[in-house]
């Protein structure tokens, strides 16, 4: 690998992205991490290492992570069966506790641990610290799984002034005392729109938005809000596509300046649409 570029093609590279190392600067970049990106090992390790590299040339990364197939693994240790009601996993009181220990603890401390191995300063919070997500019941017949109500975005931004990495698990919080499961993608939504990021980028499993879902090659690289009603309309947008594509919106009235679907399976994407100009993915924006 070492031997593919000469020391001068790499000089090269480097200096194409200066504009954009210019550009990105300083700038707020939410990553929502999850799919086949958080359970391949190999995968893992570049997602961290792109994090850090932009860290370093001083883009305020914020990461927020999911965590699904870990807490269904959990959940089969501890011989409990997960259940769903369309397409959403029930979480009774054993659930959510569940979820707490797997997604604020282990998945949580294993990520920040991997930024700081890579020569990254991260901090792990939980959307439960300093009341980062509040949330109520979205639905009784899921139970704990929450509908946000309000984003206390201070402990965010007091560790982007400090210099670190937050990396956000996505449990939230009521008055009461009870704890929520919230959806990654939402949260990450929420989360930027109240940080004005530069840029929302979802990883995950497929290429991005395509005309034809079985075929790569139809990839729509850029969709205007109205473009995506008028394809969600005409069917092209569909499925498991349907809440993506909505939380890109909401995070886009909220405040965001562009949100990226892109393929978390492709090594170095996240370097790819912020440092080139081919970018990756579909760039999802507000109406002109």
């Amino acid at each position: 690998m070492d031997n593919q570029f000469s020391n001068a093609e790499r000089a090269e590279v480097l200096t194409q992205a200066l504009p954009y190392i210019k550009r990105y600067n300083g700038k707020i970049v939410v990553v929502k991490y999850g799919g086949n990106a958080m359970i391949n090992e190999q995968l893992k390790q570049q997602v961290m290492e792109d994090i850090v590299l932009l860290w370093l040339i001083g883009v305020k990364i914020v990461l927020v992570h999911g965590g699904g197939p870990e807490i269904s693994e959990t959940m089969e240790k501890l011989g409990k069966k997960a259940e769903f009601v369309d397409g959403l996993r029930v979480t009774d009181k054993e659930t959510v506790d569940i979820v707490q220990m797997v997604l604020a603890g282990k998945v949580n401390k294993t990520l920040v641990n991997l930024l700081e191995m890579k020569g990254g300063k991260a901090m792990g919070i939980s959307g439960m610290d300093g009341r980062l997500i509040e949330a109520k019941v979205k639905n009784e017949k899921l139970g704990y799984v929450g509908k946000i109500t309000k984003i206390n975005i201070d402990p965010v931004t007091d560790l982007l002034e400090k210099g670190y990495i937050p990396v956000i698990s996505t449990v939230g919080c009521d008055k009461k005392g009870n704890t929520y499961n919230i959806n990654g993608d939402t949260a990450a939504a929420y989360i930027a729109g109240a940080l004005n990021a530069e840029r929302l980028i979802m990883m995950t499993d497929i290429a991005g938005i395509l005309k034809d879902k079985d075929d790569p090659s139809t990839l729509i690289a850029d969709l205007t809000i109205s473009d995506a009603a008028k394809l969600k309309e005409e069917g092209i947008i569909s499925g498991g596509m349907i809440p993506k594509v909505d939380c890109c919106v909401e995070a886009i009235e909220k405040g965001v300046d562009k949100v990226i679907i892109m393929d978390g399976r492709v090594p170095h994407s996240i370097l790819m649409e912020i440092l080139t100009d081919e970018g990756a993915g579909t760039m999802v924006m507000g109406d002109k």
